[in-house]
């Protein structure tokens, strides 16, 4: 391996702009988020409908073969995590989850003047590097 990660922009969205990006996500009041996104050829999904996915298609092919089953599960029906999960969101550039770190640096850096601004309320840049990347505790994994 080169010791090169990709990397995945998330963000965190205020409350009013979060329920729009799930309900009126052409909506013009996300307008200066959707032409930052539409400038990277990005895209956003809340984190809650991708935990929400993974559960209902384990639970659908098995959860035996889906070993963080039981961490997502038990996260997406705690009420004040649903809560949390629904205003982050993740950033996909190009159709893809993570990507180079150059994509996501330009992405990380267009997005930043919009933090604070009523419609984002944070961004954060993560790696793949699986030393950086918690595992859920032991009694809710597998």
């Amino acid at each position: 391996m080169s010791g090169e990660w990709d990397y995945q922009i998330r963000i965190g969205l205020a409350d009013d702009a979060a329920i729009l990006a799930h309900e009126k996500p052409a909506d013009a009041a996300l307008k200066p988020l959707s032409d930052v996104l539409a400038r990277h050829r990005a895209g956003i999904a809340s984190q809650y409908d991708a935990f929400a996915g993974y559960c209902a298609e384990a639970e659908k092919e098995g959860v035996e073969g889906y070993p963080l089953y039981k961490w997502t599960k038990a996260a997406i029906d705690d009420p004040a995590k649903k809560a949390k999960y629904q205003k982050l969101f993740t950033c996909y550039v190009e159709g893809a989850e993570v990507y180079a770190k150059d994509k996501a640096e330009a992405l990380e850096a267009d997005l930043r003047p919009l933090v604070g601004a009523g419609l984002v309320v944070k961004v954060d840049k993560h790696d793949t590097n699986p030393a950086n990347n918690p595992q859920p505790p032991a009694h809710l994994r597998g």
